[in-house]
């Protein structure tokens, strides 16, 4: 696949860097490790960066949409015209993300990667709808893998115009009634889990709808089989948000950017990218757990630690929205917080030393 081509996304890791990112976090004047998860996130950002004194700089949101014709499989309660709907209001600065976004600073844009509707032209909204929602993969793939590869490539030539415009970090959500359905296929083919284990309720199922949808994917996987090139498996199954995002995140970790990845949706993204070059690991900070059952699911196959954990489902970007505030203390903690030189306290790890 073209759009796979010239990835060469480097570990972040080094060792040299990490002994002094190491040595900085414990001149802090705390005891050693004390601010627990919050040194494990500036740690990573530093590592991200290759610096010990990161920064981070025009954080920019991206919620990316589209429609899903598995929905006339009766697999979500919700109406397909929600997605234009939404899409309209989070561009006029309304719902969940329009908010977190306007509170924490992040410029929003929305991307058009497959929604059944013309939008008129809007300063935040990106055009890259590739059809009209992807096919109903019980009865047909998903996607071509011509149209996967477009998607990818779509996601990945985003994020190099917003880290070409300065951005170091990126958010990602999505926007798409019926979407839990192929991020549940996502999880269940990535990760090996059975269907019936890992499908949830999505935006309202009761448990009658949560076997049927658990059914409709079992059947969809028996009809078309788990391929070993994971691209090939995100065209069977996936959506055109689903890729884009995936094909996003891989660009954003060949730039050095911090990855945010949202909730359930978002992560089988991820997984994808995962798959298909696991060193874009290193970038990313996982907001939060979602209240979908299968997301705690999709961060333990991936060792994933969550930054909150807060029940929320909503999708949109809202958890990595909401998270990015504790990735901004981590960065300020490495980088302002005084030593024990600094303000002249003894440092009680130096005088156990002696």
């Amino acid at each position: 696949m073209n759009a796979l081509q010239n990835l060469n996304i480097e570990p972040a890791e080094n060792a040299e860097l990490r002994k002094l990112l190491q040595y900085n976090l414990n001149q802090k004047t705390k005891p050693v490790g004390s601010l627990g998860f919050l040194e494990t996130l500036a740690m990573q950002v530093g590592l991200i960066q290759q610096t010990t004194t990161p920064q981070l700089k025009a954080p920019v949101m991206l919620t990316v949409a589209a429609d899903h014709d598995i929905t006339a499989e009766g697999v979500s309660p919700a109406p397909a015209e929600v997605t234009w709907q939404q899409v309209k209001n989070f561009l006029n600065g309304g719902g969940g993300i329009g908010l977190f976004c306007r509170l924490y600073g992040f410029e929003l844009y929305v991307v058009d990667a497959g929604v059944n509707f013309d939008f008129e032209p809007h300063p935040q909204l990106i055009d890259k709808k590739i059809r009209k929602g992807t096919r109903n993969f019980l009865k047909e793939p998903a996607m071509t893998l011509n149209e996967c590869d477009r998607a990818i490539q779509n996601g990945r030539d985003v994020v190099a115009s917003l880290a070409e415009k300065g951005s170091n970090v990126v958010g990602f959500g999505e926007m798409g009634i019926g979407n839990s359905t192929p991020a549940t296929a996502l999880l269940s083919v990535y990760a090996g889990i059975p269907v019936e284990a890992c499908a949830g309720p999505g935006c309202g199922l009761d448990e009658s709808g949560v076997r049927k949808k658990a059914q409709v994917i079992r059947q969809a996987i028996e009809k078309h089989g788990v391929s070993e090139r994971p691209e090939e498996n995100l065209a069977s199954f996936g959506g055109l948000e689903i890729a884009t995002i995936a094909g996003g995140m891989l660009e954003a970790a060949r730039r050095r950017m911090v990855i945010l990845v949202d909730g359930f949706i978002t992560t089988s993204a991820f997984m994808a990218a995962y798959a298909i070059c696991p060193a874009v690991r290193d970038y990313a900070i996982f907001a939060h757990c979602s209240g979908e059952p299968g997301h705690k699911q999709m961060l333990d196959f991936v060792g994933g630690r969550p930054v909150l954990d807060l029940e929320m489902r909503l999708g949109e970007g809202t958890g990595a929205a909401l998270a990015y505030p504790i990735v901004q203390g981590s960065v300020a903690m490495l980088n302002q917080m005084t030593s024990f030189g600094e303000a002249k306290v003894y440092n009680v790890a130096d005088i156990r030393g002696q």
